[in-house]
């Protein structure tokens, strides 16, 4: 079955560069096995060329299925060559191509948010990856450059030069990640489909997925930022909208095994110099929380999960 297919509404994690990385990945799906987890994006012209670092991350555990691998680049030929490797080698349950990622480093060079300035390419890219590969093949993409109505013509484009699904972020390339996703406006462009389609954009808790829900008119929706530090949130959410119970946040010491555990899967992969990396996946861990800015400062400082345990511990005694 097309991952896009399963029962709705579809809760996914949202691609997110250095974040949802398999540690994360892992972590979310011991604790919800229907969520589909998207990868963050790697390089096509990496993935060609073989480079040993992208390779690596595109390794999968067979526990993370159903999940989605985010390609980025803007050669139509380089892309359907790396979604060819990524499907034989990794065998993933779908291929996504990013055509809304809005920082510059990925806009200069043709490809990400950039790709709404060039309908041309953005349709070759897409017909060129569908003819070479067997799995799924869904587009991530913004309301547009500046306009929040113009993606409407572009995702017809997308759809007629064969993705199965798209996922609209509801926020324009020069918003970037401020203001309010536009969900209603993301409504818009979903209407002129045929094929599946997903918001994304402030989505944090039952409340906001129902909304978002509601006023797009999307099947499903993906969850970024919101589910940083909270793993918890799909099954969370879930559970809410099945049974009809209130939305509610684990209690802390849940929260701090959870980010031991993260801690774990990440240097289980990256080794115990990984804790580095891990650092900006903590803060998030105490995000909202009254009085717990000290820790968050803390957290950038691990440098091993002895640290991480002892950071945890802390943290609960000054909870009780």
């Amino acid at each position: 079955m097309r991952w896009m297919d399963a029962k709705k509404p579809i809760f996914s994690l949202s691609p997110m560069a250095d974040f949802t990385d398999l540690p994360f990945c892992r972590l979310i799906r011991d604790l919800d096995k229907e969520t589909i987890l998207f990868r963050e994006m790697v390089s096509a012209e990496a993935i060609v060329r073989g480079n040993q670092k992208t390779l690596t991350m595109c390794e999968l555990e067979p526990i993370e299925h159903p999940v989605i691998y985010q390609l980025f680049g803007s050669n139509p030929e380089t892309m359907a060559k790396a979604a060819k490797i990524i499907e034989k080698q990794f065998q993933p349950d779908g291929i996504d191509i990013n055509m809304g990622c809005p920082v510059p480093k990925a806009t200069s060079q043709y490809n990400g948010a950039f790709l709404m300035r060039d309908k041309y390419r953005a349709v070759s890219i897409v017909a060129a990856v569908k003819d070479a590969i067997n799995i799924p093949l869904s587009v991530k993409t913004r309301l547009g450059w500046d306009d929040v109505n113009s993606s409407v013509e572009f995702v017809r484009a997308l759809e007629k030069a064969g993705a199965e699904a798209i996922e609209i972020h509801g926020r324009t390339k020069v918003q970037g990640y401020s203001g309010i996703a536009d969900w209603e406006a993301v409504g818009r462009a979903i209407k002129v489909l045929d094929v599946p389609a997903f918001v994304n954009g402030d989505i944090v808790d039952a409340k906001t997925a129902v909304d978002a829900l509601d006023k797009s008119g999307a099947v499903g929706c993906l969850i970024g930022r919101g589910a940083l530090g909270r793993p918890w949130i799909f099954n969370a959410i879930r559970n809410s909208l099945s049974g009809g119970q209130d939305y509610t946040e684990p209690d802390l010491d849940i929260k701090m095994d959870l980010m031991i555990k993260h801690a774990e899967y990440h240097i289980e992969k990256y080794g115990e110099k990984g804790v580095i990396s891990l650092r900006k996946h903590l803060p998030w861990y105490f995000k909202g929380i009254a009085g717990f800015r000290q820790f968050r400062a803390d957290a950038v400082q691990v440098k091993d999960l002895t640290d991480v345990k002892e950071l945890a511990k802390r943290v609960i005694e000054f909870g009780i």
